[in-house]
């Protein structure tokens, strides 16, 4: 805890078996209170290792839901168990958690709602061997986002994020995508719903036990950030009501 806040930590796992024990054993559980592991169907050890860890909450998929089906459990889960910060960290460490304490403090001394490890800031996506293709295609559609937004990050495709309780309570997630443009909606919504974001340097790794998209989803998802971005400013406009944009 931290000033009395619960906080949470949620593993959204797929096929995870090979980097879950570095990646948990790394959580500082001198402010961490639990750890939420939900396995999305996966067909590897990846929930028997949680449990060897010792993991208190895992979730398993009865069918695999996708990113940001397995992402819905986590929030639902995370709020079930009276958590006051929740901190979203692949489980295929991609992204360090020795960033937890830093982006929980931001949020527990209510300076901000919610925290995004950025990439982009420093060096870190290029040095950590993000592919070329990835970054250009990261600052275009942020360009455009920025724009349509009518916001300042210096990425909105991070898969580490920290959210209040307020948020997770206030926007509507459970109506998003159940893909990867699951991420790209939620801080659409943050956006719309008023509140601020705050962004810290993070480093990054890509190997090979790391997880990516292909090719023909890193497209559809790109095509679903666009949307998206143009679905904020049309709702803004007043020219449609998205439901996502609604709140709880």
């Amino acid at each position: 805890m931290i000033d009395g806040k619960k906080i949470v930590v949620v593993l959204p796992a797929y096929n995870a078996s090979k980097t879950l024990k570095i990646t948990y054993n790394e959580i500082d559980f001198s402010i961490v209170d639990d750890v939420i592991l939900v396995d999305d169907r996966s067909s590897d050890e990846t929930v028997d290792v949680g449990e060897k860890l010792g993991i208190k909450h895992i979730v398993v998929h009865e069918q695999n839901k996708g990113y940001g089906g397995n992402q819905k459990t986590c929030y639902n889960t995370a709020l079930e168990i009276g958590a006051d910060i929740v901190i979203m960290l692949h489980p295929d460490y991609q992204y360090t958690p020795k960033l937890i304490p830093s982006m929980c403090h931001l949020l527990a001394n209510g300076l901000y709602h919610v925290v995004l490890g950025s990439r982009i800031l420093g060096k870190g996506a290029l040095k950590g061997g993000m592919p070329m293709i990835k970054y250009i295609s990261n600052r275009f559609l942020t360009f455009i986002e920025n724009i349509l937004l009518e916001a300042k990050l210096s990425e909105y495709h991070t898969g580490y994020r920290a959210f209040s309780k307020e948020v997770l309570k206030n926007i509507n997630y459970n109506a998003n995508s159940d893909n990867f443009v699951f991420d790209n909606q939620m801080l659409a919504q943050i956006w719309y719903a008023g509140y601020d974001i705050a962004e810290i340097t993070c480093p990054t790794k890509y190997f090979d036990d790391a997880s990516s998209i292909s090719m023909k989803n890193s497209t559809i998802y790109a095509l679903g950030v666009l949307k998206t971005a143009f679905q904020y400013r049309m709702q803004k406009w007043g020219l449609i009501k998205n439901k996502i944009f609604q709140h709880k």
